[in-house]
């Protein structure tokens, strides 16, 4: 913590009111604020697998696709990358390559200014959907008025990118960042390969005077030459704070897409500007050490992209996520940035700290403000008390991202995703209900696609609900959704035929009320993996719904086909309005006495009731679709179908036997439960609503966050 302050300035010049802090961010920040930089690393800290993220040989990087959407474009068309192309969405840029940086052209440009800098300019418009087609395509002329942006292409080549990642460092973490970065935990893998080049460091000396909590060796001396660009300790011009302005970013870019022409086609580890660290050898660390070792992992990986894939990537590698993520941008494309340890203090302080992620809003201009402060080293003066005395607890985060500090690991995303949502934003407002079919199917075409290539890997997912959401304006949404059941064949009619039912609940047959409909959402929640008896059993015994069937599903046939991955017995029970007297079931169970078309079906997908003498059903559906299922070609299956269907049995059996047991406890908790004598007394008094109580989050820094 800061001991050193400077003196209150005089506000008498100044336009705002004066602030009632005692710091000012004027003051000189000294070498204790980085104090961690270079701990003493024992043998326990090597030979410890888990350690987290106070681990001090942690090694992370974060890897960017240079100019993604323009880079996917130029692979798929088989374009000269020193072609310059650009992507466009409407009349807007999305993406624009390196070499057409060049040409002063950006993302803020309009098509038609970007054609007058750049008459060879290739002009890409993004892939789009439209009704009657199955799958995106690059018709001639889109249009926002009938069509939809598809960003599928980009998402299976960032796919293609993080498979990568992971057969390149097969015990690594890899976190998907966004659709082009992705964060890497080089910990694990850089501590295997330490311990196979210096294998002296596997065992404790006898002699070691703390044993396992003794000092590791001094560490060899590192060579930096063709691993990338490293930071250096001591920059001779430090970063001037205006490095966030248009203008100078501008610069940068065209300087860097000059170099990129003829980076192209050479090897990266070839073309890599080499920086040499003039140190004192004093200065390398053990975890320079891992650094290095991180940086040679990372330029393979990068390589066998780039050949594999034709993408070129820039990497940062640092201690942490946040410091790997301020690296990576530090020399773009085609290039690697390691920031060591030692070269952090003089890489953070110049900052302009609004530059640094989510102190760029709000947070960031009242910190500048509070303090009159615009550098990292203007603001590392301030206390940790002082900061959370004006901006609360939380504002510990602050304070230490201002140190080169981050806490937050790097976590696998789950394969699965939760939901899927398909959206459109309409140029031309909805004022007709029947307006409303023609992009129901275009949004349920990119659903359709989306969940089909989802279940290619894993035929077992399959959401739970489909919900479709409307907005007016700037109004709240509204939403209806139903459940999705399953089915063997994903198509765009399926999907459609749930989205008009809902459309129809939302809106009105007629449209009785008068609407501008601006905006459309169809999406899929609750995607999980079904248990095998849930579709194995449903494939076998359900008979195959018609389009009227599907168009207008009854909740209670639908049950089982939409539920997750729970097994039958944790599946939540809909609650009845029957009398208690009254026998209830889950809802696949059907209670006698039994309709004919019940009769006929294969008892062996049932059981009777010991308890109620009942007989209870697996799933509606009669006999016929049962023998239908034995004889479509799956003879060879009997056994495994048998098995499967003893399985279901079972956990039906204890379902219905917990459902006796509740009845068992309502029934004997209602008879030892007093009645109630009402008094003029027992009204309920109206609660007087406090004021002036703030709620939780408008404390703090929460504040300073826009509420979504």
């Amino acid at each position: 913590m800061m001991n050193s302050v400077s003196a209150p300035e005089s506000t008498g010049l100044r336009s705002k009111p004066p602030s009632t802090s005692f710091w000012k961010g004027k003051g000189k920040a000294t070498e204790n604020d980085f104090d961690d930089l270079n701990p003493t690393i024992t043998y326990r800290h090597l030979h410890s697998p888990n350690l987290g993220v106070r681990d001090p040989l942690r090694v992370v990087a974060l890897c960017d696709s240079d100019a993604f959407y323009a880079a996917c474009e130029q692979v798929r068309l088989a374009l000269d990358p020193t072609l310059p192309l650009v992507v466009q969405q409407w009349d807007a840029l999305i993406a624009v390559n390196y070499p057409a940086r060049t040409y002063g052209i950006s993302r803020m440009d309009k098509i038609r200014d970007a054609r007058r800098r750049c008459p060879d300019l290739v002009v890409v418009h993004v892939a789009t959907y439209k009704e009657g087609a199955a799958e995106p395509g690059y018709w001639p002329d889109p249009d926002t008025r009938t069509h939809k942006v598809s960003l599928d292409h980009y998402r299976r080549e960032s796919m293609k990118i993080i498979q990568l990642f992971k057969e390149g460092l097969p015990g690594g973490e890899v976190e998907k960042a966004s659709i082009d970065e992705a964060f890497i935990d080089f910990t694990r893998p850089v501590r295997e390969e330490l311990l196979k080049r210096y294998p002296y460091l596997a065992t404790v000396p006898p002699d070691a005077p703390n044993g396992i909590d003794s000092p590791l060796p001094p560490p060899p001396p590192v060579s930096w030459d063709g691993l990338g660009t490293v930071v250096p300790v001591h920059p001779p011009n430090p970063a001037p704070e205006d490095t966030t302005a248009e203008a100078s970013e501008e610069t940068r870019e065209k300087d860097a897409a000059a170099e990129v022409q003829e980076q192209r086609h050479t090897p990266i580890n070839e073309n890599e500007e080499d920086v040499s660290v003039y140190e004192d050898d004093k200065l390398t660390t053990w975890h320079d050490v891992a650094l290095s070792i991180a940086a040679e992992l990372m330029l393979r990986i990068r390589e066998d992209i780039r050949a594999k894939l034709g993408y070129t990537t820039s990497a940062g590698l640092a201690r942490n996520k946040f410091l790997a993520k301020l690296t990576a941008s530090y020399k773009k494309p085609m290039n690697q940035t390691i920031l060591r340890n030692s070269a952090i203090p003089n890489y953070l302080r110049p900052m302009a700290f609004q530059k640094i992620r989510f102190l760029g809003g709000k947070l960031g201009k009242a910190l500048a403000e509070e303090y009159d402060v615009s550098t990292v080293g203007d603001l590392l003066t301030i206390s940790l008390d002082e900061m959370q005395r004006k901006f609360g607890e939380d504002s510990i985060w602050v304070y230490e991202i201002l140190r080169g500090i981050d806490r937050s690991e790097v976590k696998e995303k789950q394969a699965v995703n939760k939901s899927m949502l398909a959206s459109k934003n309409l140029p031309q407002p909805i004022t007709k209900a029947t307006q409303g079919s023609h992009w129901i199917r275009v949004l349920a075409a990119e659903l359709a696609l989306r969940l089909n290539e989802a279940r290619e890997s894993n035929t077992a997912l399959w959401p739970k609900t489909i919900v479709l959401h409307i907005r007016q304006g700037y109004e709240t949404f509204r939403s209806k959704q139903t459940p999705f059941p399953y089915t063997k064949n994903v198509t765009v009619d399926v999907i459609a035929s749930f989205g008009d039912k809902l459309w129809k609940e939302l809106v009105g047959p007629g449209g009785s009320m008068p609407f501008k409909i601006t905006n459309v959402q169809l999406s899929f929640s609750g995607i999980g993996i079904m248990e095998s008896g849930q579709r194995r059993i449903e494939g076998f015994l359900a008979s195959h719904p018609t389009a009227k069937d599907q168009s207008a599903p009854a909740a209670e046939d639908m049950e089982i086909a939409a539920c997750s991955s729970k097994p039958p017995s944790t599946l939540k029970r809909k609650r009845s309005s029957s009398p208690a007297g009254e026998s209830r079931r889950p809802g696949p169970s059907t209670s006698s006495p039994l309709p004919r078309t019940i009769i006929e079906r294969d008892q062996r997908f049932s059981f009777v009731c010991e308890k109620c003498g009942e007989r209870i059903w697996l799933r509606s559906g009669d006999a016929d679709a049962g023998r239908d299922a034995d004889g479509d070609g799956r003879e060879d299956a009997e056994g495994a179908l048998d098995a499967i269907r003893e399985d279901a049995l079972a956990a039906l059996r204890l379902e219905h036997a917990d459902f006796h047991f509740a009845q068992h406890l309502a029934s004997a908790a209602e008879e030892n439960v007093p009645k109630r004598i009402i008094r003029p007394v027992d009204r309920s008094v109206p609660k007087v609503k406090k004021k002036g109580k703030k709620k939780p989050g408008d404390a703090g820094i929460a504040k300073f966050f826009s509420k979504r």
